[in-house]
């Protein structure tokens, strides 16, 4: 028997939190968090992170949130990872250990929640911005969307190993060595065809094919979903995040960091030197 899809629920009034950065919006079942600053293509700061580790508390406890759905202000990012200006007074690599250690306790708890997360995705996915969209447990996408982690190429920092490791489950190895390594952007084709989105969509059936996956969600048993994502967290694969500090440390703490900072301030090509 096909269940009759149920219709397109009308949002609430948008809520800003993180003094604008996030917007809120409730439906039946359903919450969704949109990344606010389309001029800086929806980077985080501070604030952005501590808006979401606040929601990401609430929502553990919320049995009437069923699904949790995420994208970005303005139709050409869903987020361009971290605001680079937060980089430039990192001055040795211990800044980038505790940089690194504020964006894992913000997404694991995000990758811990008991609803099903939907990542909404329409332009560019890259750095922090694909480490939250492979953390969700769903993710569509419109065809001019790009994904990728190019900080070999720009700043010459390191990832957590936490995030390339769910990259490389989601996206599959040889493509996440291909963007962190090569520094090259999967379109969405590419993405879909490897199993990292459930559809490729245009712009104007975005809404209606996240509130198709919504739809089924508040249809589900929450037994079966909340079982299933433990089931999938605790099959994840394991690191040493003592040996992954020391890495970090010596990515963030190194010339070549600095200078990627520099160099994108000041709209240049950096020069690295392996120092």
């Amino acid at each position: 028997m096909t269940l009759a899809p149920l219709p397109l629920p009308e949002w609430g009034a948008p809520t800003p939190t993180a003094s604008g950065q996030l917007l809120l919006r409730r439906a039946p079942g359903a919450v969704e968090v949109a990344f606010n600053r389309p001029d800086k293509h929806n980077s985080f700061t501070d604030e952005m992170y501590g808006g979401l580790l606040e929601l990401g508390s609430e929502l553990a406890t919320d049995a009437s949130v069923r699904a949790v759905v995420v994208r970005g202000a303005g139709g050409r990012a869903f987020a361009a990872g971290n605001d680079i200006a937060s980089f430039s007074d990192f001055s040795d690599g211990t800044f980038g250990v505790a940089y690194e250690a504020k964006v894992r306790r913000v997404l694991d708890d995000w990758h811990a929640l008991p609803q099903v997360t939907i990542a909404a995705v329409d332009g560019i996915c890259v750095g922090g911005g694909l480490a939250v969209a492979t953390l969700c447990d769903l993710r569509v996408a419109t065809p001019s969307s790009r994904f990728g982690y190019p900080i070999a190429r720009t700043l010459g920092n390191a990832l957590s190993a936490p995030f390339v490791l769910r990259c490389a489950e989601v996206f599959g190895d040889s493509l996440t060595r291909e963007m962190i390594l090569a520094s090259r952007l999967v379109g969405a084709e590419r993405a879909y065809t490897v199993g990292a989105l459930v559809s490729v969509v245009g712009s104007e059936e975005l809404e209606a094919e996240v509130w198709g996956l919504v739809d089924g969600v508040r249809r589900a048993a929450p037994l079966t979903i909340s079982t299933t994502k433990e089931q999938l967290r605790a099959g994840a694969v394991g690191h040493d995040p003592v040996a992954d500090d020391r890495r970090l440390d010596a990515a963030y703490g190194s010339a070549d960091f600095r200078e990627g900072v520099r160099a994108f301030l000041a709209k240049e090509k950096p020069t690295f030197t392996g120092s």
